[in-house]
């Protein structure tokens, strides 16, 4: 029982400090993993923002007790040591029911994740399991069998998808650190219109085995945080070679260093990629204001011109050819119901030839030359994370400027092109004034300098360039 004003204070701040921060107060013996975990519980329990689908209280308590008691032992201890964690419902937690957020897909896996494992052996705490759009198959998180999962800044709105539930989780602090899946966006449009920060990782290098698959040659899994400095001590937890993943690769994953020196940082905005996104005024406006921000503490920022690096009709055979793949077994079952928008765009997927995939695959490969190229001249791009604020649920359309435009095009514009070419990439709310959810920037970085984004993530928060701020309430 908490009984002084101090200790009462202490426990209400919990969730507004970071995932290290509570890692190390658990190492040094001033909190119990258990009296963290269950703040955060209480939370979660209470929350009306339908971030979970699972919330395994008593799971995460046996957790939070084991690790108290290997501190009491003298054990050693992990590097997320006591810290709750939020997992998207599509990775395999043994023992723990996966649904994909699906009507009728129900797996309990005999065996975890390898990013499950490693999150254990790190120390973290698993309390539940997050929302998402069905089947990761979409953008908004908006689902037919679980209902939507709502945006805390303000709950008529969507999070984003697929992995909504992870990033509506961080922001309200119902977990410190969550992870995702990213396949066209769905970790990095998330962390956008949630105003959290988002790590889309080198195709390759986080293991996926134990991870439900959307489109397996462009999946990825990524951490959502509320700070950089958490972002980077997850993704250095899971990523890492994995032989029992044939997409994985055997590279060294470099640890980030100190904020980087904007002095030394040559970074490129892609045209017409950037230009004729539809994006609302107030987040091109916010966009070019970082431009100038950036160029202020040293940066050179440039724009330069690639027709090849910009969203094209190739980019559906890409990804529907592969998801048809992934369920074709399942849509030979009349009895297996898809949500109506997820089961439109399985039709499309269905109807995808090889010889468009075959296409598609070569425009890709085109992309990746492209992008090659790019980074022959810069060390990094940006762009807008996406192309507005915010998506009211159930509205198809998004109003730029007073032109009503698909969400999906507005959502997917910036992020799925780097799925395609494998790149890493890195979103962060932008510092500002104005009230609601702050407008996002994203970093794309060559392939596996995962270490760049976020040294460049830490210099934009020591600038104060970017910063995280809770939701009104939260």
């Amino acid at each position: 029982m908490l009984d002084s004003f101090d200790e009462l204070l202490g426990a209400a701040m919990i969730h507004h400090e970071t995932a290290r921060g509570l890692a190390k107060s658990v190492m040094i013996g001033e909190r119990t993993s258990l009296e963290i975990v269950e703040h955060y519980l209480a939370r979660a329990d209470t929350s009306d923002l339908n971030a979970f689908t699972l919330i395994d209280r008593q799971g995460a308590l046996a957790a939070a007790q084991g690790v108290d008691d290997a501190r009491r032992a003298g054990q050693e201890l992990g590097v997320l040591a006591g810290v709750p964690v939020a997992v998207k419902d599509l990775i395999d937690q043994q023992g723990r029911i996966t649904t994909a957020g699906s009507s009728f897909y129900r797996k309990v896996p005999d065996h975890s994740a390898t990013v499950i494992r490693r999150l254990d052996q790190a120390g973290a705490v698993i309390i539940g399991r997050t929302g998402l759009h069905e089947f990761a198959f979409g953008f908004t998180s908006e689902n037919d069998w679980f209902g939507p999962v709502r945006n805390p800044w303000d709950p008529r709105t969507s999070p984003g998808g697929s992995s909504g539930g992870s990033a509506v989780a961080t922001a309200a602090g119902l977990a410190s650190v969550t992870l995702g899946t990213d396949t066209g966006g769905s970790v990095r449009g998330p962390a956008a219109l949630c105003g959290v920060v988002g790590l889309k990782p080198t195709h390759g290098r986080v293991p996926l085995t134990g991870v439900f698959p959307l489109a397996p040659s462009l999946d990825t899994a990524g951490p959502i945080a509320r700070s950089v400095g958490d972002a980077a001590q997850l993704y250095q937890v899971i990523a890492g070679f994995d032989a029992s993943d044939p997409w994985s690769e055997s590279r060294h994953v470099r640890e980030p260093g100190p904020a980087a020196d904007p002095a030394r940082l040559r970074i490129g905005v892609p045209q017409p990629w950037v230009s004729k996104g539809p994006v609302q005024k107030a987040v091109r406006d916010s966009f070019w204001l970082a431009v100038d921000r950036l160029e202020s503490v040293g940066a050179r920022v440039e724009e330069f011109a690639s027709d090849q690096l910009q969203p094209a009709p190739e980019l559906t055979p890409s990804v529907a050819g592969e998801v048809a793949s992934v369920h074709r077994e399942f849509r030979s079952n009349p009895n297996n119901r898809y949500g109506a928008v997820v089961e439109a765009r399985m039709r499309i997927a269905d109807a995808v030839t090889l010889d468009e995939y075959i296409a598609a695959l070569e425009w890709r490969a085109r992309l990746r030359q492209a992008f090659a190229g790019a980074f022959e001249a810069y060390d990094l791009l940006i762009t807008p994370a996406v192309g507005a604020r915010e998506k009211v649920i159930g509205e198809d359309e998004i109003d730029i400027d007073g032109q009503p435009q698909h969400f999906r095009f507005v959502l997917s514009w910036f992020s799925a092109l780097v799925n395609h070419a494998g790149l890493p990439a890195l979103v962060l709310p932008l510092q500002t004034s104005a009230p609601g959810v702050p407008p996002a920037i994203q970093f794309i970085a060559p392939w596996w300098q995962e270490h760049t984004l976020l040294e460049v993530g830490l210099m934009m928060e020591q600038s104060g360039l970017s910063a995280v701020v809770a939701p009104p309430g939260f």
